[in-house]
């Protein structure tokens, strides 16, 4: 990878593994998120996509997963625009917004384990989709965020 690629390149002009390296392993993306059709708003629940590793914040079957999950949320640089939920500490929002990475990021503190005792992944409070019947999920919603 090229040295702060993230600081270098726009995001349409880094590579795959660029990109790749770009994800803070924060779970955030994995969470469930149903949209309201009349008001637009996004409920988001503490309930983890199945093949989400609760414990390392990181995808099981990451190369099978749009196959395995339907409904999977894949982010590109093209895309990026559409992901207005994703936290403001993710750095892919953080590089599209111009701003800097965290100093927690693993690619500035070489640890990855960092973003999960600074409480910013979802280590703590997830739930597998797995464990949380379909009729409960209201229950799990979590924050409600406005999208216009």
């Amino acid at each position: 990878m090229r040295e702060r690629f993230w600081e270098q390149y726009p995001l349409e002009e880094l590579t795959a593994e660029e990109w790749e390296a770009l994800c803070d392993g924060c779970g955030h993306c994995c969470l469930l998120k149903f949209q309201d059709d009349e008001t637009g708003e996004l409920a988001v629940l503490n309930v983890a996509c199945e093949l989400l590793d609760i414990s390392s914040c990181r995808c099981s079957d990451y190369a099978n997963r749009l196959e395995r999950v339907p409904d999977c949320t894949q982010l590109t640089p093209a895309r990026i625009e559409e992901f207005r939920w994703l936290p403001k500490s993710c750095a892919y929002r953080r590089v599209a917004e111009g701003r800097k990475l965290a100093r927690w990021h693993p690619l500035l503190s070489g640890d990855p384990e960092r973003v999960h005792r600074k409480g910013i992944s979802v280590r703590s409070f997830a739930v597998s989709r797995r464990e949380v019947p379909e009729e409960e999920y209201e229950d799990h919603i979590i924050a409600v965020i406005p999208i216009d």
